[in-house]
């Protein structure tokens, strides 16, 4: 690990990925109704903890489905309605949400690409990019962090052969309550 956990507190912004972090990730295809959003286990805990502990959570994530045209704006909206109307009856918090629709890779908005972390921190310009962490369970997620100069925290819940220690991984944990639980201790 590169970094203290214990240092953290309410100064920091944690950047969170969607799927596979917070929700069953569909493989091959998109969350396009609420009923199809599944917290993961121990998912609405996580989140809830780390609530205690961060100034500002945000959701970050890339939803080209909307391009595609599996879903509309309006779905997404629906989902993420749910998601955060779930997260707030079990005591937890997401301060705002960011999505990227765009189908190219070269989007700056599209992680790995820094631009929703840029969109935060002007939004909220309290942000210390260098006191944030990135939670995703991808490399892009890694490479987003990485991109905007933020700690990497890798949650093995969907890519688990993802090789530890990397360049790009700050830390691994197996899902987002065990992050939560090893900040919280």
């Amino acid at each position: 690990m590169h970094f203290d956990f214990s240092k953290i507190d309410k100064t920091w912004t944690l950047f969170l990925d969607r799927d596979g972090v917070i929700n069953t990730e569909i493989k091959g295809s998109y969350v396009n109704q609420p009923s199809e959003f599944i917290f993961l286990d121990g998912a609405l805990e996580a989140i809830k903890i780390l609530s205690k502990v961060f100034g500002l959570i945000f959701v970050v994530t890339n939803q080209r489905g909307i391009s595609k045209g599996f879903m509309t704006l309006d779905d997404l909206q629906q989902v993420h309605k749910y998601m955060l109307q779930e997260i707030q009856k079990n005591k937890g918090r997401i301060d705002k949400i960011y999505f990227c629709a765009d189908l190219d890779d070269e989007s700056p908005n599209r992680k790995p690409n820094p631009g929703m972390a840029l969109q935060a921190q002007k939004e909220f310009p309290q942000i210390d990019l260098a006191k944030s962490i990135m939670a995703g369970n991808k490399m892009s997620d890694m490479q987003f962090a990485r991109n905007a100069e933020m700690h990497s925290v890798f949650i093995a819940s969907t890519n688990p052969e993802t090789i530890f220690p990397h360049a790009h991984i700050d830390a691994r944990f197996n899902s987002l309550i065990e992050f939560a639980q090893a900040i919280a201790d």
